[in-house]
């Protein structure tokens, strides 16, 4: 095994950790007994692969997550997701250790609003209010005047003065989606998930003529054709209860696959089809590149050494606290 020194050596030389371990620990046994000693808590995303989900005290969508940031009871938060999720706990913990399993762990959407680039952009339109998605920036964050979910994110829109010129950033396809939801005339950042935009709309329908006696249910970022055929729209919390209370027994799932795991958990006698890709692969299934880099060895690893930590300047977390503390207001 690696000493301490030599583990915090070889993250920083790489920025992520990929450490060889001894053959056959028990991560579930380790986890569980770091988790005590350190009086940390789990958080993970459903995009998490089953095995994380499986261990950690809280799984759940971007805005339960936050919730569930905010009340913690724990000296570290460990969070199983991708970065802008475990930012933000930090920007609501600042007395609190957030680590990440794996630093890489982005995000497409994030990456795609460049803060330099969207400052611009706001100070062109001084006179809108700037909603932004919360998979983004805490730099973005802070320029921003509230943020939103898929889940409470037509409520934060309907709570703005109808005469009140929006921003919506940084998913165009979510901002297009509450448009035609809200009938507000908002101005779109063009910022996409790459993972919502990778399905096939040709291989969609052709799996709807095999299977129609299925509803497709799909996530906001997804493109507005891929919507269209949807029965139902939702977050991923939504989809879930959608699923859960529907009296069909066949759906396609429009969303990243993570969320498979948890939907078939609670409806262990309904068929859940995976929505195709555009792109041929090993489960022909839309996978976030980035949930899936954080896995078992990583959390273990990311526990014991309490590293990758997170960071956030005081400045910049109380600029990103505001719009975030607006949001959890309104929901």
């Amino acid at each position: 095994m690696l000493s301490l020194e030599e583990a915090k050596k070889d993250i920083e030389n790489k920025g992520y950790l990929d450490i060889k371990l001894d053959s056959g620990i028990d991560y579930v046994k380790e986890i569980l007994q770091l988790k005590k000693d350190k009086n940390a808590v789990i958080l993970a995303h459903y995009y998490q692969e089953d095995a994380i989900q499986k261990i950690a005290d809280f799984v759940g969508d971007s805005l339960a997550l936050a919730q569930k940031a905010v009340s913690v009871d724990a000296d570290i938060i460990v969070f199983a997701g991708v970065h802008f999720m475990a930012e933000t706990a930090k920007i609501l913990n600042p007395n609190k250790k957030v680590v990440l399993p794996d630093l890489k762990a982005g995000c497409s959407l994030a990456d795609s609003c460049p803060p330099v680039e969207f400052a611009k952009f706001r100070a062109e339109h001084p006179d809108h209010v700037v909603v932004t998605y919360i998979n983004c920036s805490a730099e973005i964050k802070a320029l921003s005047d509230v943020v939103c979910t898929s889940s409470n994110a037509l409520k934060i829109i309907n709570s703005i003065p109808k005469d009140t010129p929006i921003i919506f950033a940084p998913d165009k396809n979510l901002g297009a989606y509450l448009i035609e939801e809200t009938g507000r005339d908002m101005l779109l950042w063009d910022g996409a998930c790459m993972v919502h935009e990778a399905f096939s709309m040709d291989k969609m329908i052709e799996l709807y003529k095999n299977n129609q006696d299925a509803d497709i249910i799909a996530h906001p970022e997804s493109e507005a054709h891929i919507l269209k055929m949807a029965k139902y729209v939702g977050s991923t919390a939504g989809l879930l209860n959608y699923v859960k209370n529907s009296d069909k027994n066949k759906f396609i799932v429009a969303t990243e696959a993570g969320i498979l795991y948890k939907m078939q958990l609670d409806n262990p006698g309904k068929e859940l089809i995976p929505a195709p890709a555009k792109d041929d692969n090993t489960c022909a299934c839309s996978e976030c590149f980035y949930m899936k880099m954080n896995t078992m060895k990583k959390l273990y690893l990311c526990m014991k050494h309490e590293l990758p930590e997170i960071i956030v300047g005081e400045e910049l977390r109380e600029k990103a606290l505001k719009p975030i503390a607006r949001m959890l207001e309104l929901s």
